[in-house]
């Protein structure tokens, strides 16, 4: 607050209300007036903030908080980690698996109980790309001139799993790497393994995507649902109608995304061309997708520690 040069007044007229003597009412109807929510500020009233008419200020506070962090951070690149929240490392697979064995011994003919065991199961196998993606996340944090050197740095969505396992690589070798939480109808909360600066929250998928894109050097995608669908799809859209650069798209785990997606399907249907199955690369794990990007951008002669 500006302070108040004594030299040059002691007080202006606005300063304080008019007086009762003046008018008895007086300072119960200013009072009135400084409470009703149009005098606030327009930053300090929730209320407007919210307001669909405001949605273009949210939109742009949304993109700039974590647009001036990572400028502040000297944030060049990024490469991008997606997979399942739901998969888990494998010691907290094989209890959870366990847990559910012990309730089939007393439950043995419940349907319910035997698929979540299916599915259990399925999960203890899949904790293998927890391992895989941190170690993928302490390739990143490893490269340049080590943990230090922010030019390239991990990002993920924030939460956990797959995106936990590779923040938590990233920590492991004392690296920065970033994690872009979004606000969802559920509460929801951010890995423990993210650099506290550079962990942001979102109000807008799309802010959250647009910064998911905007510092990208490559894209690594693990198995997942929905949430790492809609992002794989996003850009492989992207590269192919030219609307973004070209990156490496890497797809982790041959038997997963060779089940999950039948591109050569859509091929064979004429919705994709042969064309569009050179945007991706699908590999096996974490080795395989670091030297697939370092042998990319050599090829390309697009630079990553520049």
């Amino acid at each position: 607050m500006r302070k108040k040069d004594s030299s040059i007044h002691s007080e202006f007229p606005w300063e304080h209300p008019k007086s009762k003597s003046e008018d008895p009412k007086a300072v119960k109807l200013v009072k009135r007036l400084m409470e009703s929510p149009t005098y606030r500020l327009a930053e300090d009233d929730p209320d407007f903030m919210k307001s669909y008419e405001a949605r273009g200020v949210r939109l742009e506070i949304d993109y700039l908080k974590a647009e001036l962090a990572m400028q502040k951070l000297g944030i060049k690149h990024t490469i991008v980690v997606f997979g399942s929240a739901r998969i888990k490392e494998r010691k907290t697979a094989m209890s959870e698996l366990k847990e559910i064995q012990k309730k089939i011994e007393a439950h043995p003919e419940n349907k319910e109980l035997l698929e979540q065991l299916r599915i259990a199961e399925r999960m203890v196998e899949k904790s293998i790309y927890y391992d895989d993606a941190r170690m993928f996340g302490r390739y990143i944090g490893e490269s340049g001139k080590g943990p230090d050197d922010s030019r390239v740095v991990l990002m993920t969505g924030g939460g956990p799993g797959i995106m936990e396992a590779a923040n938590r690589g990233s920590y492991d070798v004392g690296a920065r790497s970033i994690g872009l939480n979004i606000r969802l109808p559920h509460e929801q909360f951010p890995n423990p393994y993210i650099t506290p600066e550079l962990c942001f929250q979102f109000r807008y998928f799309a802010i959250r995507k647009l910064h998911f894109f905007l510092r990208s050097k490559a894209l690594v995608v693990y198995p997942g649902g929905f949430g790492t669908l809609d992002e794989l799809f996003e850009i492989l859209t992207l590269v192919q109608t030219q609307k973004t650069n070209i990156i490496p798209v890497v797809m982790v785990g041959k038997k997963y995304w060779k089940k999950a997606i039948d591109f050569d399907f859509l091929k064979e249907e004429g919705v994709i061309t042969s064309q569009d199955l050179e945007i991706f690369k699908i590999v096996e794990n974490a080795t395989e997708a670091w030297k697939y990007i370092l042998d990319w951008h050599k090829h390309k002669d697009t630079h990553l520690f520049i």
